[in-house]
């Protein structure tokens, strides 16, 4: 089995539109999608974990 897509932090804020002390600001309030630190100290996160937290604040239009 494949391992899942990670994605890098500069990634995330580019999908996201959202810059990266914004993104910090909603991490500290436990609202951004969940992150890996990796043994080197760089930051991923899964592709999947990022779906699922665009799911999570989805609103119907």
């Amino acid at each position: 089995m494949a391992s899942p897509k990670m994605l890098k932090l500069p990634e995330v804020l580019e999908e996201i539109e959202m810059s990266r002390a914004a993104f910090y600001r909603m991490r500290a309030r436990g609202k951004a999608p969940k992150l890996i630190k990796l043994p080197n100290g760089q930051i991923r996160c899964r592709r999947t974990d990022l779906d699922a937290w665009w799911s999570k604040h989805e609103i119907a239009a």
